[in-house]
């Protein structure tokens, strides 16, 4: 079983990220939410991973936080949700609000997700129910809340925005962000025009 991997981030796409280890790139599916807190390419990364041995192939999933990965064994632990079907629902909503969606039996919520119907959105709620407390729920919640305090993600999320709706990839967008320091005070246009710089060396 891999923990986890350490090294620098080396490449970014839709739904996964490519981390260098000592000069082996390690391919790992990340939801998409993930990609909002990477590090500039080239930075070290670390990030908690499962993975999924087939006959055919194995495959790494991965999370920055042991919690978020907690949440995705559970995931994967109801009947008739596999390891691509939880890294959709963690794409589509954070896990405070995974959390919130079950202890307040919001199936519709949970189904948003593509791939995932009512009724398995349901049995996830009935599954899963008893193995999350509200306690848990809010205290981590209130952990989120004070992390976002200091974060310049909002500031970065309306620049991916503004990238995409000028026809860039959600992934190209990314990779040309995640190359600059974003501080709390920096404009949305001052970042978007070093964004377009970068793309040109992209």
């Amino acid at each position: 079983m891999i923990a986890y991997i350490k090294g620098n981030l080396a490449d970014i796409m839709q739904d996964r990220i490519v981390i260098d280890v000592s000069g082996i790139g390690w391919q790992v599916f990340v939801p998409g939410q993930v990609l909002d807190h990477l590090p500039a390419m080239g930075e070290p990364v670390k990030i908690h991973t499962w993975l999924q041995v087939r006959e055919d192939a194995m495959t790494l999933f991965g999370f920055l936080t042991k919690d978020d990965l907690r949440i995705f064994k559970l995931l994967i632990g109801v009947n008739g949700i596999g390891p691509k079907n939880a890294l959709a629902i963690l794409s589509v909503m954070n896990t405070d609000d995974l959390r919130f969606a079950i202890l307040g039996d919001d199936a519709k919520a949970i189904a948003k997700t593509p791939g995932v119907g009512t009724k398995t959105a349901q049995r996830l709620i009935l599954e899963l129910k008893d193995k999350i407390s509200l306690e848990d729920a809010f205290e981590q919640k209130m952990a989120h809340l004070q992390e976002a305090q200091s974060d310049a993600s909002g500031v970065k999320a309306e620049a991916v925005m503004a990238l995409t709706a000028l026809g860039y990839s959600s992934s190209e967008a990314l990779k040309a962000l995640n190359g600059i320091a974003v501080t709390e005070d920096m404009e949305v246009e001052a970042l978007l025009k070093q964004a377009l710089k970068n793309m040109a060396m992209i």
